[in-house]
C-alpha cells in the first residue's frame, strides 16, 4: 500500500533528470532542447530522445519570463457565449499565433467585478499585451490601464480621451440602418428591445434608431428595457408581446443582438404571431445562426473575425515598438436583409 507520500505526490521530470538519462551535462541538455545548431546531430538525437521518454515538457512560461515577455496576450470579451465575441476571439488568435504567441480569454459575463478581476489577473502573469472589450465603456478602465504601462488596444469600443489605439464599429449608424429599414417597409410603430443603460453599444445603436424615427415622420418608438440580452431572455420578452393586443404591440422591432432576437422570433412564432407579417424583426451581429434560424433574420453585419484580427495586428505594432501613434479604426455597417422583414421570396 502507498505512503502517504508517495500518495500525494507527483515528481515532475525535470532537466536535470533528462541530463542523466542522456549522460550529459545541463547546459547539453538547454542547448541540444533550444538552441540544436550548438551541438552535434547524435547528442540533439540523443537528449530528445531521453526527453521522450522520460515525458519532460520545457517550462516555456519560465523561459519566456526569463527572455522579458509571457507569450501571452490578455483579452476581456463582454459574452463569450455570444458567437459575436467568439469570432472576436478566434480574429485575434490568427493575429498572435503568426508570432508564436497565445490569447488569454478573460469572459465577463456583463458584470463588472469579472472585468477588474481578468485585468488584474492579466497583469499579475505578466502578458505582452492586452486587448480589452470593456462592458462598462473604456472610460472605467483608462487610469488603471494607464498606469500599468502594459500595451493595450481596445476592441468594439473608442478611448474618448484618445490614448489608446482601438478597433470598433460605428454602433450609431448600425442602429439608424436597422431602423431605416423597417421604416422603408411601412413599419411605424417600433420598439427598440434590450436597452441597456450600461453598455455604450447598445446605447449608441438605440441613438441611431431614435435618430432614424425622428426623421420620419408619423413614426414612433417604444423602449423596453431588458436586464441581459440572450436568447432565454428574448423568448420570456416574446411571450410578454404575444400577450398584449394586437393594436398594442409595435409592427417592427430593432434588436441590439441577434442571440436575443432569434429567442424573440422563436417565441412569437409558437404562439402563432407571424414574422414579419405581423412584427418584423431586425437583429444585430449578423451571426452563423442568423441565416438558418427557423425565421431567416435579417441582421446588421459585424465583421467580426476581421475586427479582432486587426486590433491584434495594431497590438501587435506597439508591443514591437513600431507604433506610437493612436490609431482609431472604425467599421461601417451593412445590413443583411433575410425573410424576418421582407418574407419568404415566391418560388
Amino acid at each position: 500500500m502507498a505512503g502517504p507520500e508517495e500518495k500525494n505526490s507527483v515528481k515532475r521530470v525535470g532537466i536535470r533528470d533528462v541530463a542523466a538519462a542522456a549522460g550529459v551535462s545541463i547546459s547539453t541538455v538547454s542547448n541540444a532542447l533550444n538552441r540544436p545548431d550548438m551541438v552535434s546531430d547524435e547528442l540533439a538525437n540523443r537528449v530528445r530522445q531521453a526527453a521522450d521518454e522520460l515525458g519532460y515538457v520545457p517550462l516555456r512560461a519560465a523561459q519566456q519570463l526569463r527572455q522579458g515577455r509571457s507569450g501571452l496576450i490578455g483579452m476581456t470579451v463582454i459574452n463569450i457565449a455570444n458567437p459575436f465575441f467568439a469570432d472576436l476571439v478566434a480574429g485575434a488568435e490568427s493575429a498572435v499565433a503568426r508570432g508564436g504567441r497565445r490569447v488569454l480569454v478573460g469572459n465577463t459575463n456583463d458584470e463588472l467585478v469579472k472585468e477588474r478581476d481578468h485585468l488584474e489577473l492579466f497583469e499579475s502573469v505578466h502578458v505582452d499585451g492586452m486587448l480589452v472589450s470593456p462592458f462598462g465603456g473604456p472610460e472605467a478602465w483608462i487610469q488603471r490601464l494607464r498606469d500599468s504601462k502594459i500595451p493595450t488596444v481596445f476592441v468594439d469600443a473608442i478611448d474618448d480621451a484618445g490614448e489608446f489605439s482601438s478597433v470598433s464599429f460605428n454602433d450609431v449608424a448600425g442602429g439608424r440602418l436597422a431602423a431605416e429599414h423597417l421604416l422603408s417597409l411601412g413599419r411605424t410603430r417600433l420598439a427598440f428591445v434590450g436597452a441597456r443603460a450600461e453598455v455604450r453599444q447598445i446605447r449608441d445603436r438605440l441613438l441611431g434608431t431614435e435618430e432614424a424615427v425622428d426623421a420620419h415622420g408619423g413614426a414612433s418608438l417604444e423602449r423596453i428595457w431588458t436586464d441581459r440580452v440572450n436568447s432565454d431572455i428574448g423568448r420570456a420578452f416574446g411571450q410578454q408581446l404575444a400577450d398584449r393586443a394586437p393594436q398594442n404591440r409595435p409592427n417592427g422591432l430593432v434588436v441590439p443582438n441577434d442571440h436575443l432576437a432569434i429567442g424573440i422570433v422563436s417565441s412569437l412564432v409558437s404562439r402563432g404571431i407571424r414574422v414579419p407579417e405581423d412584427i418584423a424583426i431586425v437583429g444585430y451581429d449578423d451571426i452563423e445562426f442568423a441565416a438558418i434560424a427557423a425565421v431567416p433574420l435579417t441582421s446588421v453585419r459585424q465583421p467580426a473575425r476581421e475586427m479582432g484580427h486587426r486590433a491584434a495586428e495594431l497590438l501587435l505594432a506597439r508591443i514591437a515598438g513600431d507604433a506610437t501613434e493612436v490609431e482609431n479604426i472604425v467599421y461601417e455597417p451593412t445590413l443583411s436583409v433575410r425573410e424576418s422583414t421582407i418574407g419568404r421570396s415566391p418560388a
